[in-house]
Formats: C-alpha cells, sequence, structure tokens
C-alpha cells in the first residue's frame, strides 16, 4: 500500500501558532486584574451627565411625519 505524503499548509500553522500565543496573551491578562483598570475621567462637578430620553425638537418633527 503506498503512504501517500499530506501537503503541509504552512499559513494554517501559522495561524494557529499565532491563535496560541495570543491566547496565552489574553489568559495573562485576566490574571493580572491591576494591569486593566482604568481612571475614570474627570469632569466638571457642576454638570450632570445627560440621562434617559429626551423630546428634543426633531424627535417631534419624526414623529410628526411618522404619523402622516
Amino acid at each position: 500500500m503506498k503512504n501517500p505524503k499530506q501537503q503541509v499548509s504552512h499559513s494554517r500553522r501559522e495561524f494557529l501558532r499565532e491563535a496560541g500565543v495570543s491566547g496565552g496573551l489574553a489568559a495573562a491578562a485576566v490574571g493580572l486584574p491591576g494591569i486593566a483598570l482604568a481612571e475614570a475621567p474627570q469632569g466638571d462637578a457642576d454638570q450632570k451627565p445627560e440621562q434617559g430620553y429626551r423630546l428634543t425638537q426633531h424627535i417631534l418633527d419624526y414623529y410628526k411625519s411618522a404619523a402622516s
């Protein structure tokens, strides 16, 4: 019986090698919790953050045009 030699895809092996390295780096990043912490942006204390849904004139105009 003939033993055919399979062709090796070098690009596939390279992809798998890089994926393994990336996975290892991701696991290391999870293990080091202090590295990923970011400082919250400091804004003016006087400014109240905008929250929730606001009815602006442009939204009211859209509702009027959609109702027609």
